[in-house]
């Protein structure tokens, strides 16, 4: 039987009841699956048939495959655009159907051009939910389960990629664009899209249930200090202390677990930073969205398939040095760059701002002192917590709560040595006896300690304005201006 005779056979034994796949949870729960489940989107109506689902996925490889042979190496064509590359493909795609007189509705024709377009140049099933402003993370656990992570909830859709090899094809598409491989001698990797958003990969033998794509979201266009304010992430309060923070130089510390927003925390703080000055950034891979005119971006390097060319944060940071930099911005410590992080914030590169993992400002310190040991230098516990002391200022430390929400938790000044510990205070703590609403969100805020860092006498010298009521001295209301 042809295609056409399928297609045709199959449009009369569709039925409501017989969903190919269904999404089993979440806001999507009894949507059928395929390719054309937009979650949180508008979806179109495409509840059929088995027979018409398989009919025109044979379709849809028999024109994927003509579409190749036809285009040849026009599809890497770097001297087109994406929009240019886009309107031929889809110019291509009409003709190929027309010729072979394939009998398609409307919706069909419209949905089987996008998805090849998708397969061809985009990341085939998960293009909808790279588009989807809901979505924040995209998990790929072999090629027949997607999850995706909305409003801080996880849930399984219904995409699916067609083979393992088609997985696997995306996968290479995604890092080879970034430079970077993916192969049995380097069967796992870190790379990014074109608009900053994380990738992980790892393929077979090292994932045993197939190939496993992690994609964690950038926004297209970067959250501001006031969205974090009505997301509930930071109180106006702490937005204008962490304000006068930036202005006045000093040094501060981003933690947090992963997945709490650690990023957009760092690119909020960023956006203090005063347009005049010269910024450094150092990335593993390029993240940080920073809107000021004068940045430097410097971004790691792997090794190659012989070994070799690698080149470290330690090494960007060492060289940054040399760059003339106002400010340092690390997109995170896990090594040995701390020590030399620390050693520039204590040399005159005050103003310095990075991130790293730790579920508490205290295993902020700790995690510091870890690194800094990482670097391969024989130096004393307590040596290196004086170098902690005296080079980080304050820790801001975020959290992502049982509710799905990410909260700023603790706003926490660095106050110096006391014997051999670190002492801390913290100037804001999040308030967990508010308890939660009917629908499981925590009702609290971080409020003020009573305590005022030392650091804001340090504000009047040079001119930096901060309300009194940021600590609670007077109602609250003074707000971030």
């Amino acid at each position: 039987m042809s295609l056409s005779q399928r297609l045709e056979a199959a449009r009369g034994f569709d039925k409501p009841t017989t969903a190919t796949t269904t999404v089993q949870n979440g806001p999507w729960a009894g949507q059928a699956g395929g390719t054309s489940d937009l979650p949180g989107g508008n979806p179109e109506p495409k509840i059929m048939g088995s027979e018409t689902n398989e009919a025109l996925s044979a379709v849809k490889e028999r024109a994927g495959t003509a579409l190749y042979e036809r285009m040849g190496s026009r599809i890497t064509d770097s001297s087109m655009d994406d929009a240019e590359l886009q309107q031929y493909v889809k110019d291509e795609l009409r003709a190929i159907i027309e010729e072979d007189e394939i009998p398609l509705s409307p919706s069909e024709r419209q949905r089987l051009v996008q998805d090849i377009i998708d397969d061809v140049l985009g990341l085939g099933p998960l293009e909808k939910f790279l588009n989807d402003i809901d979505v924040t993370e995209i998990m790929v656990n072999g090629p027949s389960k997607v999850y995706v992570e909305s409003r801080g909830k996880l849930f399984l859709t219904g995409a699916k990629f067609n083979s393992e090899e088609h997985l696997r094809r995306i996968i290479e598409r995604i890092v080879t664009k970034v430079g970077r491989r993916i192969d049995e001698s380097s069967p796992l990797v870190d790379a990014r899209l074109s608009d900053g958003s994380r990738v992980n990969a790892i393929i077979p033998p090292l994932a045993v249930s197939g190939s496993t794509l992690t994609i964690r979201k950038f926004g297209h266009v970067p959250l501001t200090v006031n969205n974090l304010i009505s997301f509930g992430t930071l109180s106006p309060e702490i937005a204008e202390l962490l304000h006068a923070c930036v202005q006045a130089r000093l040094n501060i510390i981003v933690s947090g677990g992963t997945g709490t927003g650690k990023t957009t925390l760092l690119n909020v703080l960023s956006s203090f930073l005063p347009a005049d000055e010269r910024i450094v950034t150092i990335e593993d891979a390029v993240e940080l969205q920073l809107q000021q005119e004068h940045v430097v971006r410097l971004e790691s390097r792997p090794r190659n398939i012989e070994g070799k060319g690698e080149v470290s944060i330690r090494e960007l940071v060492r060289n940054s040095l040399r760059m003339r930099p106002d400010r340092i911005v690390i997109g995170e410590v896990r090594g040995g760059e701390s020590l030399d992080m620390l050693q520039a914030m204590n040399t005159g590169h005050d103003g310095s701002i990075s991130t790293v993992h730790a579920n508490s400002p205290r295993d902020a310190i700790s995690r510091l002192e870890t690194l800094v040991l990482m670097a391969g230098m024989d130096l004393p516990l307590r040596a290196i917590r004086e170098q902690i002391a005296s080079a980080v200022n304050l820790i801001v430390h975020i959290s992502r709560l049982r509710d799905g929400t990410r909260r700023v938790t603790h706003v926490t000044e660095v106050q110096g040595m006391e014997g051999d510990i670190v002492t801390l205070q913290d100037a804001f703590a999040f308030d967990y006896s508010a308890g939660v609403d009917a629908e499981g969100k925590f009702l609290g805020r971080p409020i003020p300690t009573g305590v005022r860092p030392r650091f804001v006498d340090h504000f009047a010298e040079l001119g930096i304005p901060l309300s009194p009521a940021v600590f609670g001295s007077s109602p609250i209301g003074g707000g971030f201006r």
